[in-house]
């Protein structure tokens, strides 16, 4: 078998950033996916599931409120290697268009306090394992990034 696309990016290069990873056309609309890629792949240590799975909580409870992109959000959640998220949108859309939703979005978690929602035995299969904390710590500092970086931490490295 072919490898898939994301397989194929030098993840020994790629640094924490905001990518568009592909983009699929679906009937008439154009659906692009985001590799918000939060750790330092192979180099960093990778997020735990609790701090990941508040992110994903949050930060999908966030998007899917959001009054100009709550009608685009098709899906936000963890990557399998736990360096990440993926976004995905519909839309044609670049990078640059998304980064300022994409940081007002980790700005909110780093920021919240209070429960988790959906952080319940009746709203979630796994509520117990959330570290608040910790996804506010990693979640201040992919704000931090989206606020200051480059366009090489938007285009995946050759």
């Amino acid at each position: 078998m072919e490898k898939i696309t994301s397989f194929t990016i030098d993840h020994n290069k790629l640094q924490p950033g905001l990518y568009v990873s592909r983009k699929d056309s679906v009937g008439d609309e154009t659906v692009t996916t985001f590799d918000l890629r939060v750790t330092n792949p192979n180099e960093e240590p990778v997020m735990n599931t609790g701090e990941i799975h508040a992110i994903e909580h949050l930060a999908a409870t966030f998007l899917r409120n959001h009054p100009q992109w709550k009608q685009r959000v098709l899906y936000f959640g963890p990557m399998g290697c736990r360096t990440g998220f993926y976004l995905l949108l519909t839309g044609d859309l670049s990078s640059e268009d998304v980064r300022q939703l994409v940081t007002e979005c980790f700005c909110f978690v780093a920021e919240f306090e209070g429960e988790v929602p959906g952080a319940s035995a009746k709203d979630c299969g796994n509520y117990l394992d959330m570290n608040l904390p910790m996804a506010r710590y990693w979640a201040k500092r992919y704000a931090e990034l989206l606020k200051t970086m480059g366009a090489d931490r938007m285009t995946y490295p050759k």
